[in-house]
Formats: structure tokens, sequence, C-alpha cells
């Protein structure tokens, strides 16, 4: 049981923690969205209620560097769990660097396959080095150690990124990789690029949001279904062509076929795998591969291979089967611990983020603890730049909901806003985004001060913040050949906001600045405003008390 907190007693009613995902503090107005946007209720929580800055990137997140963008999943692992963990990025690349990875069982069952079977690795997998999801670095550690351990054939199926790297950089991975093959192969070992496609148009669906991704990467990379060309230089330039405007994560699903035939379809004794470290976007392909029972569309044929994640996507679920690398075992979250202190907690999001507010927030667990109220709001299944208020109101009217039930004594919900319009890299889009955000807020922070409660506002990593890409030299936007600002997609490294929303205790409260401040210490926080000490392994709080 956690120790009562001397200090201060906690609040009478309940503690909300809103999750504002995507809204970093820009160092410039040029190009923030945030900066841009109409948001009365936020300009009044910044002028009149206490406020600090964490870091929600790099080591502060668990990230290998600080040179290393946050997420969604490490930032809200880092809320959860009020500790940091070494994630996935990090933990890739240390068993790379110490071998682990090849002596591990996953990977010797890999290789033993491709060898007894028809001689083919295949592996699939966001193809940059936004080192989000993936390190393109990790692929040629696979490729590389494939040839060497006497693998005869692998084939490459490219998620084109555009999100976490420049939104049409599809090229500079491209061309150095296939390079990079070209070195390798010879006459005992060829390695080639199979097919591809954006990763937000085929296999990188999330939350089941739109399982018709899935379909269409399956019959692409499994089935070789698709559009057919020499090679995927060839394919992403004639496709830019074909769709001007279209950026890499939404360009078509292409197949690399010579004489009609696709020259990396999955057959019967091969070996796969999915080298996407992170989980929520990897589990839905996971589950089409592993599941003999699989209903969610018409696999056509299921290939008797065998599969294995980078890491293992769900502790819960088991998915998948065969990982070749350990995800960190994150114990004693603010779920469990106040899931034993006897308190009712309610969640609640939209499909884009719910796993967000309950997964990750739990630790990487799929269950809920004793006394969990989780609540998902279907999204829209529509580009999100032509809805950006997308499920804001109704998140908020949950919320409302929840408050005014008198159930809970600590809720948490999460706005998608800022995070997935930002993505888009429509900059007005993002604004009206933040609009849609900081209207539902007041709702929801009406309702705080009805119930008698506080509120904690901050954010999982920033995005909106920056929508150009900046030029190194100039320090000013990068244009593209038409003179438009290039769009910057992906998340920043800017820090985000903790903002204590306090009408009940007479102005006791505030919030301390320090140097490492960062999402690790909101759990401490919250558990102060509880009424509660903090775990022990729980990072510091940053309340203050009069």
């Amino acid at each position: 049981m956690l120790p009562k907190f001397s200090a201060f007693p906690g609040v009478a009613g309940p503690v909300v923690t809103i999750v504002l995902d995507g809204y970093g503090i820009g160092r410039s107005e040029v190009g923030n969205a945030i900066a841009a946007a109409r948001k009365p209720t936020l300009d009044r929580l910044f002028a009149q209620y206490p406020n600090v800055r964490l870091r929600a990137h790099g080591t502060a997140v668990g990230m290998p560097s600080d040179e290393d963008m946050g997420n969604s999943e490490v930032g809200h692992n880092a809320i959860g769990a009020g500790q940091v963990y070494a994630q996935g990025a990090a933990l890739v690349a240390d068993a790379i660097a110490a071998g682990s990875i090849w002596a591990g069982p996953a990977w010797q069952e890999i290789v033993a396959a491709a060898k007894a079977g028809r001689g083919v690795l295949h592996c699939l997998g966001l193809f940059s080095d936004g080192n989000v999801h993936s390190h393109i670095d990790h692929l040629k550690a696979l490729v590389a150690r494939a040839k060497a351990e006497g693998v005869r054939s692998v084939r490459i199926h490219v998620l084109l990124d555009g999100r976490d790297v420049p939104e049409t950089s599809a090229l500079d991975y491209v061309e150095p990789f296939e390079a990079f093959l070209a070195g390798l192969n010879d006459s005992q070992f060829d390695a080639r690029i199979a097919s591809g496609g954006g990763r937000q148009n085929i296999t990188m669906d999330r939350y089941e949001a739109n399982w018709a991704m899935v379909d269409k990467g399956w019959r692409v990379h499994v089935l070789g279904e698709g559009a057919q060309f020499a090679d995927c230089a060839t394919a992403v330039r004639t496709l830019r062509e074909m769709h001007p405007g279209t950026i890499d994560q939404d360009l078509p699903p292409f197949v690399i076929a010579e004489a009609g035939q696709p020259i990396g379809t999955v057959q019967d004794g091969d070996a796969v795998v999915f080298f996407n470290f992170r989980g929520d976007r990897a589990i839905e392909i996971t589950r089409a591969f592993e599941d003999g029972a699989f209903d969610k569309f018409d696999r056509q044929r299921h290939p008797k291979v065998t599969y294995a994640g980078m890491l293992q996507y769900d502790g819960d679920l088991k998915l998948p089967q065969r990982f070749l690398v350990a995800p960190p075992a994150i114990r004693n979250t603010t779920g469990e611990w106040f899931a034993k202190a006897g308190l009712a907690q309610f969640a609640c999001s939209e499909t884009q983020k719910f796993g967000h507010v309950t997964y990750f927030w739990n630790g990487n667990r799929s269950s809920k603890f004793e006394g969990e109220t989780w609540q998902e709001v279907p999204s829209d299944v529509v580009p999100f730049e032509q809805r950006p208020w997308m499920k804001a109101a109704e998140i908020a009217d949950a919320m409302i909901a929840a408050l005014q039930s008198g159930r809970y004594r600590t809720l948490r919900c999460n706005f998608a806003n800022g995070d997935m319009v930002g993505h888009t890299g429509n900059f007005r889009a993002a604004t009206m985004a933040i609009e849609a955000v900081d209207l539902e807020l007041a709702r929801v922070l009406a309702a705080v001060d009805a119930a008698g409660g506080v509120a904690l506002i901050t954010a999982d990593h920033g995005n909106a913040d920056e929508m150009f890409e900046i030029d190194k030299k100039t320090k000013q936007p990068a244009t593209n050949p038409d003179g438009s600002f290039k769009a910057k997609t992906a998340h920043t490294l800017n820090q985000v906001p903790l903002v204590l929303y306090d009408n009940v205790s007479g102005g006791r409260l505030g919030l301390r600045q320090t140097d490492t401040a960062g999402l690790s210490n909101i759990a401490a926080t919250t558990a102060n405003l509880l009424g509660f000490e903090k775990h022990a392994s729980w990072d510091e709080s940053l309340l203050t008390v009069k």
C-alpha cells in the first residue's frame, strides 16, 4: 500500500490527467501551428496556473540518445510507470552490438527455418531511420547476419515512412540501401526489395481502426498482388508522378517483378521477421501471420512460416510467440498501485490513442487492473486533415459523464489531434486541431471544477509545434521547388508543458521546475495530489505545498 503523504491530505475531488498529444513548446512561431491557433483556454492556463516544462524525448523516455524524438508509446509508458525504462530502439541496438540477438533461440529458429525450406527469409517493416517504430540499421544487421549464417535469399518488404522522417525522403533510404545490398550479393546470396507502399496506406494499422490497410499489405507482401515495377526506386518515382502531391506515407502499394512474376511472395517453409520494435502498428499483421482462426479479412492462403517480431508486441496476448529481443519488463505502474490503494480509475481516448491510455499506460499490459474502467471512442476512418477535430468532443463527453458519475478518484484521457493531424503536414488543419482541443478542454475543466477536483494537463511529445522543415543553414523554413514550405511530419525534440489546474486548494499547490523534469515525474505528482507518497521506484514529484 502507498503510504499517506504527510504534507498534503489530497484533494477531495478527482485528479484528472489530460494528455494533449503532439503539443510541444515551440522555440519559434515560424511553422508553429500551436502558436497560430486561437486557444483561449490554453492561453488562460499558462497565464494563470502553475506550469513547468518537461522533457519528452531522448534519454528522458528511454531512447538511446537525446537526438532521438519521443513518441506516444514511450511517453505514456513514462507517465503511467513513473520511471524510465530502456525502450525498443535502445534494446535492439544494444542486443545487436552485444551479439545477444543472434544467440537467442528466436533468431536461430528463423535461420534454421529459412535454410531448411526454400532458403528464403522475408524482412518486413518501416523503412527509415526515424527510430520511432524501426531503424534501417537494424534491418541492415539482419540482412548481413543472414548472409553470414548461410541463408541464401532475403526478400525485403518496405513500408515507406514520410512521417517520422521528411515526408518525401524515401529515395534517400532506398538508393543507399540498394547499394548496400549490391555489396552483399554474390553467387551464394541474393537480397532484394520485393514489395512496398506507404505506411498509412498498407500494413501498419493499429487498434483495429482499419483492417483494410492490413488486407492490402497482405496481398502485396504475401500474395504478390499489385502494380509491378522493376525496382523500388522506379516504383517510388513512378508513383509520385502518378499521384502528384502524395507524400511517402500515403503512396500506393507496389510489387517488384521479373518477367511479370513477383520476386518475393511468401511461401510455405519461409521465415518472416517483422523488424519494427514498436508494438502498436505491428500487432495486426502479426495476427494475420500467426492466428490460424483469423477472420478479419480473407487471406486467400495462409503460408506456413516461421515468424518472429523484433520484440514481443503484446505480452498478455503473446504476440508474436517468437521475438528476437525481449521488451522492457515494466513493473510498479501507477495503475497497479492505485488499484492496490482501492482507487477507481477511468481511462478514455478515441481508437487512435486508446491503447496509449490503457496498454502503454499500464506498462504494456492488455488487461485492466481492479477498479479500472476503459472507454474507447471509435475513430473516424478518414484522412485526419479532413476532420481535424477528430473525436475531441466525444472524448470530452465521456470524461464529463465519468466526472459527473462521482465513481472515479483518478481519470485520464488523450486528445490525439495535435499528433495525428500534425503528422499530415497540413498547417491549417493542425491549427484547427489545436482549436478543437482547446474548446473541448474548457468543457472538461468545467466538469473538474464541478466535481471539486484538479487536473494535470500535459503532452506525450511535440509535433504540431513545428510543421515546417527548417533549413540548417538559414534557420528559415525549407522550401519545395514550387516555393511552398516543406512540411515536417515528424515529432519534435521540444519540451512539453505540465499545467496544474487547481481551483480547490486556495493557492497551496504549485509545481517546481527542475533541470531533469520529465514525463516520468507525473506519476509521483499525481500520487501526492491523491494524498499518497510515491512508490519507491517512481521518479520525484514536482508538486509543491505551501
